[in-house]
């Protein structure tokens, strides 16, 4: 069971990116439909006998957030797959031993900016969440109850799903929302930050039992050119 636990947390980014690229595909082709077929001088019959939409308003919206999403969990997708780009060319100078002492303060150094990082997301994202954000400057010191909550914030065209209507019981204090809470699409930022983390963790571990030195590779136009080498010598 733990082992399947790990599994899935290793691909939670492919999984998420692969529905989010779905959804995105959906709703940017039920647009299209919707646009020139549903709103086309012959459909309307049609359209208003089967009381069908003319418009997909939401959609823009809704796609903008999911490219975000998108975008974000890119980050610690690329730190696990080494697909950030690199140079290279001082650290191919040095030894073995001092590649991988630069390879850990690398490290250390991301570690460090994604801990900053989780703490701005969780603070930007908790006053929507009628959450109190942390207190400090850099670390937090506690939590800040003198915040003002914006549980209330809505965004502006995506429509409320019944699936999150908890939500208004839960941290709206029983008032109703009539587009989707800022609480849904902004909850990716402390989520992503702390894969970020997760990822530049692991790599962590990688470089210090001597898997990996470096925590970016830059060799892809130096493979692509010996695939390039071996086809032509076999042709």
């Amino acid at each position: 069971m733990k082992e399947r636990k790990l599994s899935i947390l290793d691909h939670v980014e492919e999984f998420l990116i692969a529905v989010i690229l779905g959804a995105m595909t959906l709703i940017t082709f039920a647009g299209v439909v919707i646009r020139y077929v549903f709103d086309s001088p012959g459909a309307k019959p049609m359209v208003e006998a089967w009381g069908l939409p003319t418009n997909l308003l939401w959609g823009l919206e809704a796609t903008v957030f999911l490219f975000a999403w998108l975008v974000l969990l890119g980050a610690s997708y690329a730190v696990k797959t080494h697909s950030h780009l690199g140079v290279d060319a001082i650290v191919n100078l040095l030894s073995a031993p001092l590649r991988r002492i630069l390879a850990l303060v690398s490290v250390a150094l991301c570690i460090f900016f994604s801990l900053l990082m989780v703490k701005a997301a969780y603070d930007y994202w908790a006053v929507f969440a009628d959450l109190p954000p942390t207190s400090g400057r850099w670390f937090p010191t506690g939590f800040d109850t003198t915040v003002r909550s914006q549980s209330f914030y809505e965004v502006q065209d995506v429509p409320m799903l019944g699936m999150f209507r908890f939500l208004e019981d839960l941290i709206n204090y029983g008032d109703a929302y009539e587009k989707l809470p800022k609480v849904i699409p902004y909850i990716i930022l402390p989520i992503s930050m702390l894969l970020l983390l997760l990822r530049f963790l692991q790599v962590g571990v990688q470089v210090w039992r001597g898997d990996v030195d470096r925590i970016v590779a830059s060799h892809e136009v130096e493979d692509e050119l010996e695939e390039v080498r071996e086809q032509l010598g076999e042709n």
